[in-house]
């Protein structure tokens, strides 16, 4: 003869509580993809303008146009951060640094604060700003940047 005995149910409140911890985890892992596609997107499409307001950058999670009169043309200049270590990043205060990007605001190793969006790190064009912070860019033909942001400052 055999007898078989189940378990009594679990309450419901266990249920209820693993049903909102999965979605929970859920919406935060989709929101990680999400975020992480438009670093991604960021680190691909980012172009940056001289228009007669500013200097555009653009699209992407911190876009943004800094008025003309806030930038300092007559310091900006072309800087590789593997050999002007004083330029390099030190501390992400918020944005992302990952292999081959990094984009948002940093403090740089002279404490300086800086608007970054670098992915080659031996052509980085530097924009010094009136609000006490430092732009960085990665930008195709760096020198002709420089150029036009110098002739464009005139």
């Amino acid at each position: 003869m055999e007898k078989v005995f189940g378990i009594i149910p679990a309450s419901s409140g266990a249920y209820t509580f693993l049903w909102i911890f999965g979605v929970v985890m859920g919406v935060i892992i989709i929101g990680l993809i999400v975020l992480f596609a438009l670093f991604g997107y960021q680190a691909r499409h980012t172009s940056f303008s001289l228009t007669d307001q500013g200097l555009h950058i653009g699209p992407g999670i911190y876009s943004r146009t800094i008025p003309k009169e806030k930038i300092a043309t007559e310091g900006v200049r072309v800087v590789n951060l593997n050999l002007d270590k004083a330029y390099a990043p030190k501390w992400k205060t918020n944005g992302s640094n990952l292999p081959g990007f990094s984009a948002g605001r940093f403090k740089l190793q002279d404490n300086e604060k800086a608007l970054l969006f670098v992915t080659d790190r031996s052509s980085v064009v530097y924009i010094p700003t009136t609000d006490n912070y430092s732009i960085l860019l990665s930008v195709r033909n760096a020198a002709e940047m420089v150029e036009s942001l110098q002739q464009w400052g005139k």
